[in-house]
C-alpha cells in the first residue's frame, strides 16, 4: 500500500514538475538577472519541493510555496556574489607593488612556509601583512570575528618564525609575489 501512496506522490510531482518548472526558472532569471543561472535555481527549488513533497502538496498553494523557495534560493545566490564581489574589492588593489631587488630566495622560503600554514593561519597572515587589510576587514572577508583573526594571526606569524628559523618577523611578502591557491597547504 505505502508503494500506491508513493507512485502517486511521484505522478502528482511530476506532473506539478511539467506544468511549473518554466514558470519557476523566469522568476528565478528575473530576481537573479542570471539567465543561465534560472535553469540551475529552478531544479535545486523543485528538489527541495520533492524533499518536502508531502507538505507542498497539502499547502493551499502549492504554486505559491514553490515561488517562496525560488525567492529565497535567489536571494542567497545574490547575497554569496554581493559578498564575493565584497572581497575581491578588498584584495583589488588599483596601484601597483613594485620591489627595487626583491630577495626572491627569501620570498620563496616564506612562501613555502605559508602553504604549511593551515587554511585559516595562512589567510589571516597573508590579509594582514600582505593585502595590509585591517582586523576588521581580514574578519569580513573571512567570515569570521575580529577575535579569531587576531588570534590566528599571531598564532601564524609564531609558526612562520619557527618554521623560518628566526626570532624576526617573515620579511613582508607584496601581494604580487604571493602564492595563489591552497596548493600543499593543510586547507583548515
Amino acid at each position: 500500500m505505502g508503494t500506491v501512496v508513493d507512485d502517486a506522490a511521484s505522478v502528482e510531482f511530476h506532473a506539478f514538475f511539467e506544468r511549473h518548472y518554466a514558470e519557476l526558472a523566469r522568476l528565478a532569471a528575473l530576481l537573479t538577472g542570471e539567465p543561465d543561472a534560472a535553469d540551475d535555481l529552478a531544479a535545486d527549488a523543485l528538489l527541495a519541493l520533492w524533499h518536502r513533497w508531502d507538505r507542498v502538496r497539502a499547502a493551499d498553494h502549492p504554486v505559491a510555496y514553490a515561488r517562496g523557495v525560488v525567492a529565497n534560493l535567489a536571494r542567497t545566490r545574490i547575497r554569496s556574489a554581493v559578498r564575493e564581489r565584497r572581497r575581491i574589492t578588498l584584495f583589488w588593489s588599483q596601484r601597483e607593488d613594485k620591489t627595487e631587488n626583491p630577495d626572491i630566495p627569501g620570498t620563496v622560503d616564506v612562501q613555502e612556509a605559508l602553504r604549511r600554514l593551515p587554511f585559516r593561519k595562512r589567510a589571516c597572515v597573508v590579509l594582514r601583512h600582505a593585502f595590509d587589510l585591517s582586523e576588521k576587514d581580514t574578519a569580513l572577508a573571512l567570515g569570521v570575528s575580529v577575535g579569531t583573526v587576531k588570534s590566528q594571526t599571531s598564532k601564524g606569524m609564531a609558526e612562520l618564525k619557527r618554521l623560518l628559523g628566526t626570532d624576526e618577523a617573515p620579511i613582508r611578502v607584496h601581494a604580487g609575489v604571493l602564492p595563489t591557491g591552497g596548493a600543499g597547504g593543510r586547507d583548515r
